[in-house]
């Protein structure tokens, strides 16, 4: 898979889709931290339109807290209204600009766990081919993932999705479809209660600390 032409293909899905939302959509609080559906959206913008200088302050204010500097970089576009992040979306779905370490295999993981954020809580189904999420799910089960994704590495279990031929590690068994498997590895937990097998209730328990 071509994951910078999938990545491009996801944002301009994600642009489609928000262009059918209300305003009251968009102030909905999403599954991500104390972000909005609109914020969400915008640090998915952030991620295909930033500067080095703007990451390098934000990162000194940030003191180097990564979650502190995606926050420091949505805030620096807190005016953008809907219509433009759209925009702003379908314009830069293109861009290559990827961050050091997870290069283009973390903003391609962030554009589909966060649409999971965003539409989870509004109702709507995931709509993407599942075979979208292999790439996602290989990046979480490495090293990499523990920077700016992963507090730490996910549990030692294996892995095994149901709905794409897909399975990773060793131990006990944990079952689920793609989506609800990174979904947990990440922390989100409105659909823990999908995951199936003997190593699910370890997994729960990591997407809840």
């Amino acid at each position: 898979m071509d994951l910078y032409a999938a990545l491009a293909d996801e944002r301009r899905a994600i642009a489609a889709r928000l262009d059918t939302l209300t305003p009251e959509q968009w102030s909905t609080p999403s599954l991500c931290s104390s972000w909005t559906v609109h914020e969400t959206a915008t640090h998915l913008l952030v991620s295909c339109d930033f500067t080095l200088r703007e990451v390098a302050v934000a990162m000194l204010r940030a003191r180097g807290n990564v979650d502190r500097l995606q926050e420091r970089l949505v805030a620096n576009r807190a005016q953008l209204s809907p219509e433009r992040v759209v925009a702003g979306l379908r314009e830069k779905a293109d861009a290559r600009q990827v961050p050091p370490v997870v290069g283009v295999r973390g903003p391609y993981t962030d554009a589909m766990v966060h649409q999971l954020d965003m539409w989870i809580p509004l109702g709507l189904d995931d709509e993407r081919p599942v075979e979208r999420w292999r790439p996602a799910l290989d990046f979480l089960m490495t090293k990499k993932a523990t920077v700016g994704f992963l507090p730490a590495a996910a549990p030692d279990l294996w892995y095994q999705a149901t709905d794409l031929e897909w399975q990773h590690g060793t131990g006990d068994v944990v079952s689920g479809t793609a989506a609800d498997l990174a979904l947990a590895i990440l922390g989100r937990t409105p659909r823990l209660q999908r995951l199936d097998g003997p190593g699910a209730d370890a997994l729960r328990a990591y997407a809840r600390r």
